[in-house]
């Protein structure tokens, strides 16, 4: 199974390679699992830790130009791993303006990105990128989702929706 989804993941990311050099790839994930914390601002806990780690295997011999997560220290470390893996530095975004991230990938034209963000923001993310609202908020305990949306231009996107990691759900 785990070679099917490496599979799917190969395919739909090479389609930037065989596409116009205008087609983008965002590849979308929600925080890894977080433990708890009174400021509101939780790490993640040992679940979490070993999803961020899994996320390197799922996405290693994938190119990545750039990282951008939520400047929570959950988003941080879910993409730590990925980002010290490739050498990238990740670029912070503000969840609660979601319209300057959509501009900030309409100017990354052919590029490839990796955004990491949170139950309530992905789905929203992705439905302004295919222009369809078609994606509902993430469940608290769901954490396995990748989404990996190939598009020209935003709203007019494809998206690929895939597990990784562990099931989340109990």
């Amino acid at each position: 199974m785990r070679n099917i989804v490496f599979i799917f993941i190969a395919l739909a990311l090479s389609i930037n390679s065989m596409a116009q050099d205008s087609l983008t790839t965002v590849i979308l994930v929600r925080h890894a699992e977080k433990g708890f914390s009174e400021d509101g601002d939780p790490s993640l806990n040992k679940k979490g830790n070993a999803r961020a780690k899994h996320l390197v295997e799922m996405l290693e011999s994938q190119e990545i130009d750039e990282i951008f997560t939520t400047p929570f220290k959950r988003t941080r470390e879910t993409v730590a791993p990925i980002a010290e893996a490739k050498g990238i530095k990740v670029q912070e975004y503000n969840p609660f303006n979601l319209d300057a991230m959509l501009e900030i990938i309409s100017a990354m034209k052919g590029q490839s990105l990796l955004v990491v963000g949170h139950s309530n923001t992905i789905p929203v993310l992705i439905n302004k990128l295919i222009g369809e609202e078609r994606y509902k908020m993430i469940d608290e305990d769901e954490y396995n989702n990748m989404f990996i949306v190939s598009l020209n231009s935003v709203g007019d996107g494809k998206v690929l929706h895939l597990k990784y990691g562990e099931s989340s759900k109990k």
